[in-house]
């Protein structure tokens, strides 16, 4: 039990002010009182009422010393300044996510070829984990999006030792050249700047975005020649604009093929030259057209895709036989989309690094010279290859013509690759490539593969 005053309320103990805390207190209070009744009656710059529009808004209003115009342009000039520094803040946490992304993605990689260093084997990474499952997806998603580094180094064509996948990434890092790119006048002339807009394509910043401009045409132009003669005859020299590239004439460019110093196709636009027996003999590593057709019932090979084509020779080759070839190809120091054009040939100026433009099971025929090879970073690669797969209809042919890598690549590199992706193998053929040398170790293989039916 408790006390017998345990139910009694207890009395608060009094606190004891002394007189001369008493008389402070009294002056505080009157002090405030005259204070506040001053700044409501005074000037308007001490009304605090003055300060607000309303009383239900509240909002401030700048006393008339802000109205400064210095001050004011000091404050506009800083609002402008917080502004810039928000978008880059906004760039560098992208960056920092892109960057996060990557980082993950390389670890992981290192712990791929741990694991296979250890056991001999790739490890296969868990997908009944959620977050394994995640940072396989983000291992796939830097590998499609991010930059690769491109084997043989620095390529003065792209002005770049990297290449981007083309679905935008690559423009994000050459913010400064797209605003090049993308100042003129409007409803004027464009900018000749072919060379530079192309090193930006080469660079994975493709496509490119549109411009309100019109393209510069040639003076006194003349139409194409007519179909079927245009197919090999030179066009007239007026029919492109020739400030882009150092030949200045087609008899310039047909004369290259003489010249020690290297180009790209350098001898494509003679086509009373090698051009006119490309493709016409079957033998080793150069396959016939006739012979390829033969692979399949007569008529079903009808529309194809000729990577990186040069001056579209072999679209038209096939013209010839009734099938109607697309020609992707860059204009590398030479018009050759213009050319391809002027032939009476379907071009398209992009480069390896963007997805095929057509729909899945479509094409009966996809081929490449050259241009597909060991410059390519290998998983860059192996994408081409399967979007070249999703193009192809079952049955569909994909010619893959004098691919040229190493030795020690071809075994080790190229034929698992082809491997994985799932081509049938009607033919292949692989031979050393001597004009350097037998130490060099290069080599060419040529081969013609089959889209499974099912």
């Amino acid at each position: 039990m408790g006390s017998e005053n345990e139910d009694c309320p207890k009395r608060k103990p009094q606190i004891h002010i002394p007189n001369h805390y008493k008389f402070k207190i009294f002056l505080l209070v009157i002090t405030t009182n005259l204070l506040t009744f001053y700044i409501s009656n005074g000037p308007d710059h001490l009304n605090l009422n003055s300060y607000y529009h309303s009383s239900t808004d509240q909002k401030l209003q700048l006393p008339n010393s802000v109205c400064d115009p210095t001050l004011l342009s000091q404050l506009k000039s800083t609002k402008t300044q917080l502004v810039k520094s928000n978008e880059k803040l906004t760039q560098l946490q992208n960056v920092l996510d892109s960057t996060r992304l990557l980082l993950q993605s390389l670890l992981i990689e290192l712990e791929r070829k741990n694991d296979s260093s250890t056991n001999g084997k790739d490890r296969k990474l868990p997908v009944d984990d959620n977050d394994d499952q995640s940072k396989a997806v983000s291992l796939e998603l830097m590998l499609g999006v991010g930059s690769h580094t491109l084997p043989l180094g620095f390529s003065p064509r792209s002005d770049s030792d990297e290449i981007y996948p083309s679905v935008g990434a690559g423009c994000l890092k050459y913010q400064d050249e797209l605003e090049k790119y993308m100042t003129y006048e409007i409803g004027g002339e464009c900018p000749v700047d072919d060379v530079f807009a192309q090193k930006l394509i080469l660079k994975g910043c493709e496509p490119l975005p549109r411009r309100r401009c019109h393209p510069k045409s040639p003076i006194d132009y003349v139409e194409p020649n007519p179909f079927p003669e245009s197919l090999w005859m030179t066009p007239p020299e007026n029919s492109i604009i020739w400030e882009p590239y150092t030949c200045k004439s087609y008899k310039c460019l047909i004369d290259r093929k003489n010249s020690p110093t290297f180009y790209d196709c350098k001898d494509c636009f003679d086509l009373e030259g090698k051009e006119k027996s490309r493709w016409l003999v079957d033998r080793g590593l150069d396959y016939g057209i006739d012979k390829v057709l033969g692979e399949k019932r007569k008529g079903t090979i009808r529309i194809g895709l000729d990577i990186g084509g040069g001056s579209g020779t072999f679209a038209a080759r096939m013209r010839e036989r009734n099938v109607t070839i697309v020609t992707t190809s860059m204009n590398l120091d030479g018009p050759f989309n213009s050319f391809i054009a002027s032939r009476g040939l379907v071009s398209m100026h992009m480069s390896i690094s963007q997805r095929l433009p057509f729909f899945e099971n479509t094409l009966d025929i996809v081929h490449s010279m050259h241009v597909l090879s060991n410059w390519i970073p290998d998983s860059m690669l192996e994408f081409l290859l399967y979007d070249i797969y999703r193009v192809l209809r079952p049955g569909g042919l994909f010619w893959l013509d004098h691919f040229f890598c190493f030795g020690s690549q071809l075994n080790q590199t190229y034929v698992p690759m082809m491997d994985r992706i799932g081509f049938k193998k009607l033919r292949w053929n692989a031979g050393m490539k001597l004009d350097k040398g037998v130490d060099k170790n290069e080599w060419y293989f040529s081969a013609l593969f089959e889209k499974p039916m099912t």
